[in-house]
């Protein structure tokens, strides 16, 4: 043990080997600071101890398969991340996807050039880049994880990058971004055929999506506290997760991001029509042969009849139903909804700081994607408004 005073009379510096690196084998120093001699030494001493109790075992970690290291790695994510139940299940599908190719191989013989292989198989099997990006996300945590516990000196997958997969012209072709959101008389059409043909709670809530641009599983969230009729503004603070898409098995959780919380002010229509919903809702709840004691009582905008909350996933099946009902061709879901806000608002002439607040800090990639789309096509329809308005006066130059 070497010690040695810093300050004299208030500081002590205590030094001595401590267990061996358990992968590289190399010495390791153990230093600690007391304001005594024996209290920097204790310190010391009590450092050296905890890292023999938990010393790793170097013939284990040589065994550790990746399938091990993953599920370590993910009871740990899950008790510190405090990430919502809906990504703690994306980073397990990521596992599975992973565990594919390398559940059995061990850490330490995982390099470099094999992973990038994984990855490039990954792109030849036709797996979308998002899911690639997301399992390469995950194993590079779990791999920086095995570098903190010392399993590993360095992390293998280091310079591995998920390969860009080479546009077609049908890719092109699949990719408009007209795609993304309803024009002004798709959107009319929808709610038209929702009005004739939409079952009950389906116009509302369409409606509503379509005009505040709110996410499917904040709509399904949305308690009557959260409306304030007197301001006409919609308070969002929370979102419905259902892991089995069960009315009985739900938990409300923070919406996806902390940009996500806001409030929107909304138009009198829909306040109105949101009003004559709840009048609804209540006389319904008055007449209902459900017996109160089995009344779900959760004060929810869209309950069903026994107060239970609809989950995001009721609501696909309801619009694919109606889009039969239109000539739209898109392929949509119901967050077309949210593509659609940001253009309606672009064309209402809201710049897009503004646009982004609205909708709660969406992806800013999309979102600007739309509103530079709608805005250049603003300026063409600006400049033949011009012509149609202006053209006697625009052919005086050929005369």
């Amino acid at each position: 043990m070497y010690t040695r005073e810093l300050i004299k009379g208030k500081k002590w510096l205590a030094m001595a080997d401590g267990p061996k690196h358990p992968v590289t084998g190399k010495r390791r120093q153990i230093s600690r600071r007391g304001r005594t001699k024996k209290e920097a030494e204790q310190k010391v001493l009590a450092a050296i101890a905890a890292m023999k109790k938990y010393k790793i075992d170097k013939s284990v970690v040589k065994k550790m398969t990746f399938e091990q290291l993953a599920a370590e790695w993910f009871n740990y994510y899950a008790l510190t991340s405090g990430n919502k139940k809906g990504t703690l299940r994306i980073r397990n599908t990521e596992i599975q996807l992973l565990n594919k190719f390398i559940a059995k191989i061990y850490i330490v013989d995982i390099t470099l050039r094999d992973y990038q292989e994984i990855l490039n198989d990954l792109v030849a099997q036709g797996y979308a880049r998002n899911t690639i990006s997301g399992a390469h996300t995950t194993a590079g945590m779990i791999f920086k994880y095995a570098v903190k516990m010392n399993y590993l000196k360095e992390n293998p997958i280091s310079g591995a990058v998920v390969p860009k997969k080479r546009l077609t012209i049908e890719d092109i072709e699949n990719n408009k971004i007209e795609e993304k959101y309803f024009e002004k008389h798709e959107l009319k059409e929808f709610l038209l055929a929702t009005k004739e043909f939409g079952l009950d709670l389906d116009f509302e809530r369409f409606y509503l999506l379509a005009f505040s641009g709110m996410r499917s599983g904040e709509l399904c969230a949305l308690k009557w506290s959260d409306i304030n009729f007197e301001t006409n503004e919609i308070r969002i603070t929370k979102t419905i997760y259902s892991e089995k898409n069960n009315m009985r098995d739900y938990e409300l959780t923070p919406p996806k991001t902390a940009g996500s919380i806001r409030t929107i002010e909304m138009e009198d229509q829909i306040i109105d029509m949101l009003k004559d919903h709840q009048r609804r809702q209540k006389k319904r709840k008055l007449k209902s042969r459900i017996d109160p004691e089995e009344y779900h009582n959760g004060d929810f905008v869209f309950a069903r009849e026994n107060g239970y909350p609809f989950v995001p996933f009721n609501l696909i099946p309801r619009m694919h139903r109606i889009l039969k009902k239109t000539s739209i061709k898109k392929h949509a879901t119901p967050h077309i909804f949210r593509h659609t806000h940001i253009s309606m608002l672009t064309e209402a002439g809201v710049d897009l700081p503004t646009i982004m607040e609205r909708v709660g800090h969406d992806d800013m990639k999309t979102t600007t994607q739309i509103y530079t789309h709608v805005t250049k096509k603003m300026k063409k329809d600006a400049s033949q408004k011009v012509q149609q308005t202006f053209g006697n006066i625009l052919n005086i130059g050929s005369l």
